[in-house]
This record gives C-alpha cells, sequence and structure tokens, in this order.
C-alpha cells in the first residue's frame, strides 16, 4: 500500500543557535515567474545596510510577467509601499511556510479591484491588508500578479522569499530544491588581514592579492610574516550560478588555524530584526570609503546575530611563538561547490616591536556609552557599537542661515552602530514661541544629508534641549523651517487643457522632507501613486470623466509647513492634429 501514499522528505535545516525542520515533498514549491529559471541575485547577499533576504528571479528585464503561486494556501497579505519591496503578495502555506513575491506591477483582478477599494476607503495609497484564509485561497501555480519594478527596485524582477509563518524568519529558498542550476565555485577575490589588539575601526586592513589554481587560491608569498600577535583575517569573494557572470553572495565561509576550525558563518536563514548586523560583518569602514566587501571570519563583539557558528574562538588567531603556523579558508554555495585559499603565517619579534598603541578613551561595545557637552550629547544605547571606537567631537561656530546652533561633529559615518543613537543639541539663539516647532536636526556626512524633526526636552535650568535620533554618524546642526514646500503645475492657462495626457504628475519639494501629499477633484480625495518617493503620479480612470474638473493640492513638510494649490482643468476625447500625408498617385502611361 506504500504507492498510495505520498511520499514526504522530511529535511533539515540548522544554523548556528537555531535549527527548525519543514516538512515538504521534493517539488513543494514552483518556479513563481513564467520565464526559464535565473536569479540576478541570492539569499544572502551583501547589501547596504542588509543581507538580502530571498531570490531576485529574472524577468528578461521585462514588467508584466505573470507571476504564479509557488505552492497550494491562501494570500495571507499585501502590501503597498514606496520603498521595500513596493507591491507584495503573501502567501501562508500548509506545511507551516510563507512566500513571498515583491515588486510588482499589479495584483490579479480580482484582489486589485479590492485593494483599490480600501485604498480610497482609507484615503491613503500606501497601505498594509490582511485576509482570512477563506477569501483567497490559491492553488499551485495559480496566477496571482504581473511582476514589475516597484519600492526599492533597480529593474524589473521578481523578489520572491520563503519564511518560517511563525518567526517569520526568511529561509535561503535555495535549500527547497528550486531549479536554478549551480555547477561554479565561488571566488576569492582577495585577503585582509587585522590586527585585534585595535578595533576593526582603528586601522585599515592590510590586503593580499591571491591567484588560483583549479578552484584552490594562494598568495602570492604564501608566508605572512606579522608582528600581531592577535590577528584576523576577512575575504572578498563571490558566487555566481551556471551560465551567468552575475556576482552573488557566498552561501558558508569557514576559517581553520592549524587544520583546526575556529570559526563560520552560513547564510541559511536570517530575522529581518538581525539582517542589519551585516555591518557588522563586512568591514563597513573599508567599504564606506570606496572599497568592495570584505566578508569578517571573524565575530565582532557588539555583532549578536546569529550568521556565525563559533568552533574554537570568535575567529581571533593568538600567535604565541615564531613558529610557522597553516592557515586555509573555505567558501562554499548552496551546492556545495566550494573553493579554498591556504597561507601560513608566522610571528615576527621584530615587526612586534615596530607596533606601539599609544592610550585614548573609547566607547565599548555591549555598554552604554554617553557623552555630554554644555551644548551637546549623544546617547548610544547598550546594542549599539558592534567594536570599540574613539569619540570624534569637534563643534563649528560659524553662522549658518536659520541655523539655532553650532555645528557638531560626532564621530565618523565610516563607522556604523546597530540601530539608532539619540542626539540632543542646546540652542545658542531665542527662538520665537510661534518657531519652537518648526525646528529640525540636520545631519551630514560626505555622502548624504537627512533631516529630523526636532521635539523639545525641557531643562530646570536653561532654555531646553532640542532631541531626536539617527542612524548614522557625522555632522549635527539645529535649523528653523518656516519655508513652505513646493510643487509644479501640472500645465498651462487657466483652465488646463489634458485631454492628451495620460496622467498628472507633481515633484512636490522641500528643502527638509515632503511627509505628505493630498489630492482631491471636484472635492473628492483622489489617489496620487508615490512609488520611489520622487513623483506622485495619477492615471486617469473612471474617476476623472470627460469635462471640465477642479483640482486642490495640499503638500505637508515634516515640520507642519503647508502649501496649497487649486487648478481647473478639461479632459476631453484626445484628436491627435498630426497632419494627414496625401500621396499623388502616379499616371499610368502606355
Amino acid at each position: 500500500m506504500l504507492h498510495a501514499f505520498k511520499i514526504i522528505i522530511i529535511f533539515f535545516i540548522s544554523i548556528p543557535l537555531y535549527c527548525q525542520s519543514f516538512v515538504y515533498s521534493k517539488n513543494y514549491f514552483r518556479w513563481p515567474v513564467a520565464n526559464k529559471p535565473g536569479i540576478v541575485a541570492n539569499f544572502g547577499e551583501l547589501r547596504e545596510g542588509h543581507w538580502h533576504m530571498g531570490l531576485d528571479i529574472r524577468t528578461d528585464q521585462k514588467v508584466n510577467k505573470p507571476v504564479y503561486a509557488a505552492a497550494d494556501g491562501y494570500i495571507v497579505r499585501i502590501s503597498v509601499h514606496p520603498f521595500g519591496y513596493g507591491q507584495a503578495v503573501y502567501i501562508n502555506h500548509p506545511n507551516g511556510l510563507t512566500t513571498v513575491y515583491g515588486h510588482l506591477n499589479r495584483f490579479f483582478s480580482k484582489l486589485d479591484s479590492i485593494v483599490r477599494v480600501e485604498q480610497y476607503k482609507r484615503q491613503s495609497w500606501e497601505m498594509e491588508l490582511e485576509f482570512t484564509k477563506d477569501q483567497f485561497p490559491v492553488k499551485k501555480g495559480q496566477f496571482i500578479a504581473y511582476s514589475g519594478s516597484t519600492g526599492s527596485s533597480q529593474g524589473p524582477h521578481v523578489h520572491f522569499e520563503i519564511r518560517d509563518t511563525k518567526t517569520e524568519r526568511c529561509i535561503n529558498p535555495l535549500l527547497f530544491n528550486l531549479p536554478v542550476p549551480d555547477a561554479v565555485s565561488p571566488v576569492f577575490t582577495k585577503l585582509a588581514m587585522y590586527d585585534r589588539s585595535l578595533s576593526v575601526y582603528a586601522q585599515d586592513p592590510i590586503l593580499f592579492s591571491v591567484k588560483k589554481i583549479k578552484n584552490k587560491y594562494s598568495l602570492k608569498d604564501t608566508l605572512i610574516k606579522t608582528g600581531f600577535s592577535k590577528l584576523s583575517f576577512a575575504v572578498g569573494a563571490y558566487d555566481c550560478v551556471s551560465k551567468s557572470t552575475n556576482p552573488n553572495g557566498i552561501y558558508c565561509g569557514k576559517i581553520f588555524f592549524d587544520e583546526q576550525p575556529l570559526i563560520e558563518f552560513v547564510l541559511d536563514s536570517l530575522d529581518y530584526n538581525e539582517t542589519g548586523y551585516v555591518d557588522a560583518h563586512i568591514d563597513y569602514k573599508y567599504k564606506y570609503n570606496g572599497g568592495s566587501y570584505l566578508q569578517q571570519l571573524f565575530k565582532l563583539p557588539g555583532d549578536e546575530g546569529r550568521a556565525y557558528s563559533i568552533k574554537n574562538s570568535d575567529g581571533t588567531i593568538i600567535l604565541n611563538d615564531t613558529n610557522v603556523h597553516s592557515v586555509r579558508i573555505e567558501i562554499k554555495d548552496i551546492q556545495n561547490n566550494f573553493s579554498e585559499l591556504n597561507f601560513k603565517v608566522q610571528l615576527s619579534d621584530h615587526l612586534a616591536l615596530l607596533l606601539h598603541y599609544p592610550p585614548h578613551k573609547q566607547f565599548s561595545p555591549n555598554y552604554v556609552n554617553v557623552f555630554e557637552q554644555d551644548d551637546f550629547e549623544a546617547y548610544l544605547p547598550e546594542n549599539c557599537l558592534y567594536d570599540s571606537i574613539q569619540p570624534v567631537f569637534y563643534r563649528k561656530d560659524q553662522k549658518v542661515l536659520n541655523s539655532v546652533s553650532s555645528q557638531f561633529q560626532f564621530c565618523d559615518p565610516s563607522i556604523p552602530f546597530h540601530d539608532k543613537i539619540n542626539i540632543r543639541i542646546r540652542p545658542n539663539v531665542a527662538i520665537p514661541g510661534e518657531l519652537k516647532n518648526k525646528i529640525v536636526i540636520k545631519n551630514a556626512n560626505r555622502k548624504n544629508e537627512s533631516y529630523k524633526k526636532a521635539e523639545w526636552q525641557k531643562d530646570p535650568i536653561a532654555i531646553g534641549w532640542l532631541a531626536t535620533s539617527f542612524n548614522e554618524f557625522g555632522s549635527y546642526q539645529a535649523f528653523i523651517d518656516s519655508e513652505p514646500p513646493t510643487i509644479n503645475d501640472p500645465g498651462n492657462g487657466d483652465t488646463i487643457d489634458l485631454s492628451s495626457a495620460k496622467n498628472i504628475i507633481f515633484y512636490p519639494g522641500d528643502n527638509s522632507g515632503v511627509k505628505n501629499l493630498r489630492a482631491e477633484l471636484d472635492g473628492k480625495w483622489l489617489m496620487f501613486t508615490n512609488d520611489k518617493s520622487v513623483a506622485w503620479m495619477y492615471t486617469f480612470d473612471e474617476r476623472c470623466s470627460y469635462g471640465v474638473h477642479q483640482l486642490r493640492v495640499r503638500v505637508e513638510d515634516i515640520v507642519g509647513n503647508v502649501t496649497e494649490k487649486e487648478w481647473w482643468f478639461k479632459r476631453y476625447p484626445y484628436v491627435s492634429k498630426k497632419k494627414t500625408v496625401h500621396k499623388k498617385r502616379a499616371s499610368n502611361k502606355k
């Protein structure tokens, strides 16, 4: 009677400090896009501020490819956001897993209609909407959406995730036998060495080029002589799948010292609340200053993520003698294609005598760190720092237009930290009461600038503090923002003729940031999409009939400054004004 039963395979996924078993048949999940299987990014690929949490599936560089449910289940949620996964569908499956489909252009017709109704009901384009298991049941292979490039997408593709439904932990989709051929070994690009007597942020890596013979790599000089008695290594590396040169992330990295395993990282499974620890996994400072990604084969003391599995140490190599020691580093992909790098290290007493570490005050990881001045304070929570840092501070008292404080430089933006730090600034001028709610704090660094609305915190002795939080070190200064936002006109004339237009597009601007745009057509809310937070766009539909209409728009910035505008426009069936070209017929002469 065995033939009457479906064969079930029990697959155990194990990662550092976490083990979960899932039950599914070998072909439980199908490829979710109607094209030849291929990816442009894998699970665990390195991104700015996070690991990539799924697969980026090729759509032949086109939008509106059909997207299908990867297995039986029901649609439990949709989301619409300007960033992240843009428009996304979430499907729960009977095996305890959830699949996610992101960067979609639009949902299937019935779902799309319900979402549109709810958006107008809530008067919000951006939204999250949940469903019961009976509202949208789906079968494996059922059409659910069209692919696109919405949200934080740089080009057409579908982002695909597999999650544990209960914990929402993302699991590497390539563990589920998806049809992505891969017979290609990962590639080493460079080796980096660090003195672990110092913070990783107090030094630059010592770099070594590598050479390849088959799938084994070595250094030009196979022996590294060093003065570091405590040292660790990082690697530059990438992986590819078969018939693709697109560089992906490596699945696993492991280091051996005298053939004894020290530490490894395995990118099987990640929580969204720990994906930010990628900044502790890479040499963030080196990458910030223009270098490539270096993945550390050592765990920083403030790294609370679970990517690393510690064997006999945190990855630090201790050289207690001047003997020659062997080091081997292995990297592999999920199909167990692997490459290895072999070299030797030796402590040199002569080089060690040249090292000198001047004492300096440090902020340490796993402690609350507070920096206090009369007019500036920074509060770093206990889980903030990944490694020790030396706080650097200076102020500039140069007056800038609309500023109400000095400019304060606190630490360097090339030093990462987890989550946010709290900043407090004391104004150095009197602020009129009507402007006290119009204060922003600006954070500027070499790469960008950002603004946050300041909150007042009372001080029983002095004028008070302006407070907010930021996720980067840099330069901080408080400003009055009393300037209203700007917005473009949709056309010219007293009654704008939009008969030939397919949509209305606004590009609101503001010196500190646009918070919201609200539009009304003939007194009723009109939905403008805001994909990628650049343009606000309304595409003409049944809500705007032919005729003359009134359009009102209200734009608000982050401190409540408002700009309101009103236009009249007309819209009628469009007739092309292209000239008709009459060709003369040639006479038939006999």
